[in-house]
């Protein structure tokens, strides 16, 4: 699931507050696997650099996805 929300977001160029939730939501459960971690790297840096546009307005998401960003 996680994946797919990330490929929606790049594919649309924005992260949607339902997406945001979803993320948080499969996160908070543990429900992920080793790819999707690299998908969520990807994400942050793509969010953190302008790439994609955010619907939410909190920083949550940042928040949220920051232990999994590429260093």
């Amino acid at each position: 699931m996680i994946r797919a929300l990330v490929e929606s977001a790049f594919q649309t160029g924005y992260l949607s507050v339902e997406s945001e939730g979803l993320l948080h939501q499969v996160l908070a459960t543990k429900c992920y696997q080793s790819d999707d971690l690299v998908a969520l790297a990807n994400l942050y840096d793509a969010v953190k650099a302008g790439k994609i546009k955010r619907e939410g307005s909190s920083d949550r998401v940042i928040e949220f996805l920051t232990p999994y960003k590429s260093s």
